[in-house]
């Protein structure tokens, strides 16, 4: 008798360079031919951490999923601006760091806590006109996406190396941690990007209890059906 077919939730540590849908495609490549498998909330290529999958019948819970809580940690670095808003992109202007102090960093973190109109960066999936951001800036084609509704709750600066500042930030779903690093970039008026980035927790779930895409893609099926959970763990 062949392993079951698991329904549920799969909790993956996402690693640097793949995208979203690369560890769907590999861990969908383990199931049963026709076995649906999703996400409940894109990660970048270049950001690790928490990736929230779903497995068989419980992808129809994915809209309810994707408006879960959010708590990144990583780094910004102050001085560059780059065309993705993150250090995978080009750079487009570099400027000198103003003379800042933690707490003057930490100053312009709290400027942000609570609700914000930002737009988000030109390489995401937010779609205009029924095509996503990234398509039209591959493209090189010119668009101003309209400011979107962002939550911060908390964002603590850790640790402040000139030029850069490490943080922790919990935010609701929807919130851009690139779209903040450009923001404060402007505010300082020496730019900045995203240089690291984990997500730490969605909702309830923690990556300390996440297993890696590796170790899941080629651990034995029986222990890899094992680790899905049912969807009564969602509080």
């Amino acid at each position: 008798m062949g392993v079951p077919v698991p329904e549920g939730l799969l909790l993956i540590d996402k690693p640097r360079g793949w995208t979203s849908h690369d560890v769907v495609a590999a861990l969908r490549a383990r199931l049963p031919r026709g076995t649906k498998v999703g996400h409940t909330g894109t990660l970048d290529p270049m950001a690790t951490g928490l990736l929230v999958l779903l497995v068989g019948r419980a992808t129809r819970e994915a809209g309810r999923l994707q408006g879960l809580d959010k708590v990144y940690t990583g780094r910004i670095r102050l001085g560059v601006e780059t065309d993705t808003a993150d250090m995978e992109g080009r750079v487009v202007r570099e400027a000198a760091v103003p003379p800042l102090d933690a707490a003057a960093v930490q100053a312009v973190f709290d400027e942000h806590l609570g609700a914000l109109e930002l737009p988000p960066p030109l390489y995401s999936a937010v779609k205009v006109k029924g095509r996503a951001l990234y398509d039209y800036a591959r493209r090189g084609l010119a668009v101003e996406p309209a400011p979107r509704l962002q939550r911060v709750q908390s964002w603590a600066l850790l640790r402040w190396e000139p030029p850069e500042a490490e943080f922790r930030l919990a935010c609701a779903s929807g919130t851009y941690v690139r779209s903040l690093a450009v923001s404060v970039g402007a505010k300082l008026g020496c730019g900045a990007t995203v240089s690291q980035l984990r997500r730490e927790k969605v909702g309830t779930f923690d990556v300390r209890d996440a297993v890696s895409a590796e170790q899941a893609k080629q651990e034995p099926l029986e222990a890899f059906v094992g680790r899905v959970q049912a969807l009564s763990c969602v509080r």
